[in-house]
């Protein structure tokens, strides 16, 4: 029988020899979907890594890959075995580049359950999603080297537990309170992504019509520009029997990224977050829909954009921090998708934000925009402030209200 059929009992790949690591074709009881199984067991020397535990870890990496099946690593690690010396290092290293070419090609998936230290916990970093339960953390340098070089002294979870990774530092997809939520979580991303890049997601039936009527989703943009609301509540108002499946929610919250399924079929959602910054850009912004984008374009999930954002953040620690590149890296990922795409102007939509945003020149599928949308290359207020320095308030009034009526629409845009 070959890996990719549908087995009721777990096939094992390689035991570890030494170390903590074991793999296995599994079969999860709520998809029915085979994955590629890899289990660091921390009651087991600590979960420490050895070279040939490193071997179970490449050897399932590959057999993954051959095999079209998602990978699946959960991990509780204290880090390469120190008395292993050189052979532990070049075993890991041999691991994350097997795990590293798997990108792409069969979605990745890390389930971080206890500590994840040092060399182990850059494989979380080659994850496409990373479940942590509330109790793990992960860092590459602990409390001590922090304290040794910088004088600050931390403890594991402030430096590395889940909050750190959900809110600072965008390395968790998904934070659950335990093992059994873990894999609710990972059979609910495996509802909305298929097993590899040659095929789709599977459909998911619903008795959602697809043609039904959304007037709620109008209502809930406010009438002002400045306004705030929740556009989460757009999204639900979109998805079949309004279900959604966030993810990074609480790290770069200026943007949304999200699963839903339309008519049953899988489509990611990105869409700016008027209630964080007023929707604004920012460097965690761009890197968080840039990496979403990607994934979505890799493996088959159509794109819908919802844009409602004044521009990018504006500041002098952004710009020396890189606000180009990483701008660029959200231009690069909408350039280059080639899955179906769908862009969709609620509000505000400025400048060099209105192309990043998936904009027709950037090549959507399809655009369109609410009837009081505002696309331009700024604001009347902005342009009033650069053209019309000298004028009387008198003046700058009226070059406003001439500028919001012949350039700050969406009929000049249709045309």
């Amino acid at each position: 029988m070959g890996l990719n059929s549908n087995i009721s009992t777990p096939v094992q790949l390689q035991q570890a020899v030494k170390g903590a690591v074991s793999a296995e074709v599994r079969l999860l009881s709520e998809s029915q979907r085979n994955v590629v199984w890899v289990e660091i067991d921390p009651t087991v020397r600590y979960g420490a890594l050895s070279a040939d535990a490193s071997g179970v870890i490449a050897n399932a990496a590959t057999t993954a890959l051959n095999q079209r099946l998602p990978l699946v690593l959960s991990m509780a690690s204290s880090g390469a075995d120190i008395l292993g010396g050189i052979d532990a290092l070049f075993g890991w290293g041999q691991a994350a580049r097997r795990v590293a070419m798997c990108s792409g090609i069969i979605p990745i998936f890390t389930i971080v359950t206890g500590p994840a230290v040092s060399g182990p916990a850059l494989l979380i970093g080659l994850s496409d999603f990373t479940i942590m339960t509330k109790d793990s953390y992960a860092f590459v340098s602990g409390p001590t080297m922090v304290a040794e070089f910088t004088g600050i002294t931390m403890t594991n979870e402030e430096l590395g537990g889940t909050d750190a990774h959900s809110r600072q530092s965008g390395v968790a997809s998904l934070v659950v309170a335990d093992v059994e939520s873990a894999l609710v979580a990972l059979e609910q991303l495996l509802s909305f992504i298929p097993d590899n890049v040659d095929n789709t997601a599977p459909h998911v039936a619903t008795n959602d019509p697809a043609d039904r009527l959304t007037p709620e989703a109008g209502a809930i943009i406010p009438d002002t520009a400045t306004g705030s609301y929740d556009v989460r509540k757009i999204i639900r108002a979109i998805a079949d029997d309004e279900d959604m499946l966030e993810v990074r929610e609480s790290w770069a919250a200026n943007v949304i990224t999200a699963f839903i399924t339309i008519d049953g079929e899988s489509v990611g959602v990105v869409a700016n977050q008027p209630m964080v910054l007023a929707g604004t850009l920012d460097i965690p912004a761009s890197q968080k829909a840039a990496r979403f984008v990607s994934f979505c374009d890799a493996f088959n999930i159509p794109l819908l954009t919802l844009v409602d954002t004044p521009g990018f953040y504006p500041g002098k620690d952004l710009e020396w921090r890189g606000m180009i590149r990483h701008g660029g890296q959200l231009v690069f990922a909408y350039a280059r998708a080639t899955v179906p795409r769908v862009c969709v102007i609620l509000r505000k939509s400025y400048g060099g934000a209105y192309i990043v945003m998936d904009s027709k020149g950037m090549g959507n599928d399809l655009c369109m925009a609410w009837p009081s949308a505002e696309l331009a290359v700024m604001g009347a207020g902005q342009a009033a402030a650069i053209l019309q320095r000298r004028a009387t308030p008198e003046e700058r009034a009226a070059f406003e209200a001439d500028y919001t009526e012949r350039l700050l629409n969406p009929y000049v845009a249709a045309e």
